[in-house]
């Protein structure tokens, strides 16, 4: 799919995130071979600038290399300063990423930021993200196998006629891209603040945060893309509809707490759901009463081992370190240098 995108759309740039480094996604200094002046070299992010930059294989990218598309995700702009030169480069980019789960295989008891383990500062950023799962279904898998078979004996007349030309739609993106410009129309307007409250509400009942503004924005981008491909320079109420539409499919897929099975936008936003939070929260206050009931200093295996058989909804040694960070943060709990821990002193 990311390579029939790079292909279809103008100023598009395909890279891989193991083979991509920071440098090549943004820029880099070199000497020019005639004139021996230092001259500035475009990555592929700026050079994508008004396209699409494909980025595969998403989760093997360095976390130095990934820190670059926070700005570029944000702001649409590049800051370089290198070697003397210090500008701001237009990185007017969409984003299209693919990534794999930690394990080769998606755990349905887990969260998205979980399985892919990636920052959920960048995962925000994304308007839409939609899994790819394999729903292990006889009808599913027939469909799949019989699209799968028949590019291999269907001949090639009758495969053009039932698709659309490459090319026609390779020139009807950048006629678009060029020429269509849509604003807001006052009933789209209304409708997007309609839209976004209602979001804002559903999680009001149980104190759970499912809209941001970043949403709302992302509503807003999708529903001009929509005009732009009908050819309209006014974004109407149906556009709003259909991006509607689309950023709560995705968000059912990505923001669903598999705990409770709610939306939790907390989950891309904090990287934590509302019920993850909750239970750190009564862990960490099994973990001081612990303390105060032995009155006495344990050590972190022997605190842990203590917990474990105390606990009833269990634990995970994760969860366990993190809670003792809080703990250690907030100054309720001192960990000595040999790996004791006991209760800060009033």
């Amino acid at each position: 799919m990311l390579q029939y995108v790079y292909n279809l759309v103008p100023r598009g740039q395909y890279t891989s995130g193991k083979g991509s480094s920071a440098t090549g996604l943004t820029a880099y200094i070199t000497r020019d071979p005639e004139t021996k002046q230092v001259v500035l070299q475009t990555g592929a992010l700026v050079l994508s600038d008004n396209g699409v930059c494909c980025i595969d294989e998403f989760d093997k990218m360095d976390d130095s290399t990934r820190a670059v598309l926070h700005e570029v995700m944000e702001q649409q702009t590049l800051s370089i300063a290198k070697a003397g030169i210090i500008c701001v480069l237009n990185a007017r980019a969409s984003v299209l990423a693919a990534a794999n789960p930690c394990d080769s295989r998606w755990n349905a008891k887990l969260t998205i930021v979980e399985n892919i383990q990636l920052p959920h500062t960048l995962l925000s950023r994304f308007d839409l993200i939609f899994l790819m799962l394999d729903p292990q279904d006889e009808n599913f898998d027939r469909r799949l196998a019989t699209h799968l078979v028949s590019l291999y004996y269907r001949n090639g007349a009758r495969v053009r006629a039932e698709s659309i030309d490459s090319e026609v739609l390779r020139d009807y993106i950048a006629y678009a891209r060029t020429f269509i410009n849509p604003r807001l129309s006052d009933e789209a307007g209304q409708k997007l603040i309609q839209t976004y409250v209602q979001m804002r509400k559903i999680g009001m009942g149980r104190g759970a945060v499912t809209a941001y503004p970043r949403q709302l924005e992302s509503l807003i981008r999708l529903a001009e893309a929509h005009a732009r491909m009908r050819l309209s320079n006014v974004v109407e109420e149906l556009d709003v509809n259909e991006a509607t539409r689309l950023h709560k499919e995705a968000i059912k897929q990505s923001a669903t707490d598999p705990k409770t099975g709610q939306i939790d936008m907390e989950i891309l936003m904090t990287g934590m759901s509302a019920s993850s939070r909750a239970k750190r929260a009564e862990l960490g206050k099994f973990v001081i009463q612990t303390l105060k009931n032995g009155n006495r200093a344990f050590k972190m295996s022997e605190l842990y081992d203590t917990c474990k058989e105390g606990y009833k909804d269990g634990f995970t040694q994760m969860q366990y370190e993190m809670v003792l960070r809080d703990l250690t943060e907030e100054n309720k709990i001192v960990q000595t240098s040999n790996r004791h821990i006991r209760l800060k002193e009033a």
